[in-house]
């Protein structure tokens, strides 16, 4: 889209409430403007008919058609961008992860309880979803939530390269693991990439840009479809080969060594960058713990949390990696890493499982 004009933004949600707070609070906003705000799907559709949004903030749980099956019929008409508006609540993180595979771009939450006052609190956090949805590119999420890509064999040649001779190791541990960094489009692009591992892929550790509560249904849900074992991180877990660690939206997540072992270690603390869990607070860990011994790869995502990281990682002696801007939903997180110099390599989604198995070999 045209970055000079205004977002245009449609607010669909069955609560009057939301929808008076969320359109005085965005009409704050200089590079937003909303084009409506309706009740349920179906008026969506008549207002859409009139002018089409750039960026549809979307309530889950509505009469006459509920959210998923809206954005079902949206992305098989005309791929746009969608950030669902949640509850805090186990439903709706079930829910939102329905909402996420079927191509919605963002989440962002709100309580059953104090409800302007939230909205208002977390005005910056809705914006800045807007705006990284509005910058997605829909063709590759499209191509993502029908078609998992897969690691071709040229794809996995073209790679041995980053990986070949790395028998280097620093401590007291020959563990390999993998630390990876994502936001904006983030959950489609970790499943194809997780989808693809064998058993024997190597530990693997995960910030994903995600509030509070939905990183857990997140990873529950990718468990049920892969091979590996993948979970919401917990204090003191272990980072051992087939098993992949999301760090709880909220908290930062970081690495340590302890004895010939990594495990993860949950904090509480500030947002950095912007954002709780931090790719940049797991990134530096990981350099600092780990060395020559992980493989870092920063993939699709707004802003540039992880940059700084993946640059100390790869000054380190890791291996570093970055999604390539053809395949990134928003060639953001990637990109700024580039920039500093942290990328070893960069690689399309497809490449991605294929380094990660040959790291682990």
């Amino acid at each position: 889209m045209n970055t000079n004009k205004k977002i245009k933004v449609l607010i669909v949600d069955d609560s009057a409430v939301v929808r008076q707070v969320m359109t005085a609070l965005l009409g704050k906003e200089p590079t937003i403007e909303v084009i409506g705000a309706v009740s349920d799907p179906i008026f969506a559709m008549t207002r859409m008919n009139q002018e089409w949004p750039d960026v549809v903030l979307l309530d889950v749980e509505m009469p006459r058609m509920d959210g998923i099956t809206f954005l079902k019929k949206l992305m098989s008409v005309r791929p746009t961008p969608v950030v669902i508006c949640s509850t805090l609540t186990e439903k709706g993180a079930e829910t939102s992860m329905q909402a996420l595979a079927a191509g919605a771009v963002e989440i962002v939450t709100k309580p059953k309880m104090g409800l302007k006052d939230f909205l208002s609190q977390d005005s910056g956090h809705i914006v800045s979803a807007i705006k990284a949805a509005a910058l997605a590119n829909m063709r590759h999420m499209k191509a993502m939530t029908v078609h998992r890509p897969v690691a071709t064999k040229p794809a996995l040649e073209s790679c041995a390269t980053a990986v070949e001779n790395t028998t280097r190791r620093v401590g007291v541990t020959t563990d390999r693991i993998v630390a990876i960094g994502t936001s904006t489009g983030g959950t489609q692009a970790l499943e194809a990439v997780l989808t693809q591992l064998s058993r024997t892929a190597p530990g693997i550790v995960i910030v994903q840009h995600m509030p509070e509560k939905f990183t857990g249904a997140f990873a529950a849900r990718l468990n049920g479809i892969c091979a590996i074992e993948v979970l919401e991180a917990k204090h003191g877990d272990r980072i051992i080969p087939g098993r992949a660690l999301i760090a709880p939206g909220g908290r930062h997540l970081a690495i340590k060594l302890s004895g010939a072992q990594y495990h993860v270690e949950i904090m509480d603390g500030p947002p950095v960058n912007r954002h709780a869990p931090s790719v940049d607070v797991l990134f530096r860990s990981v350099a600092k713990y780990a060395g020559e011994n992980a493989l870092g790869i920063i993939m699709t995502g707004m802003g540039d949390d992880g940059a700084r990281g993946l640059k100390e990682m790869f000054d380190a002696g890791a291996h570093t990696v970055a999604q390539d801007e053809q395949s990134c939903v928003v060639f953001g997180m990637p990109k700024e890493a580039i920039k500093l110099g942290a990328a070893e390599r960069i690689l399309p989604l497809s490449a991605l499982p294929g380094i990660i198995e040959l790291y682990g070999k």
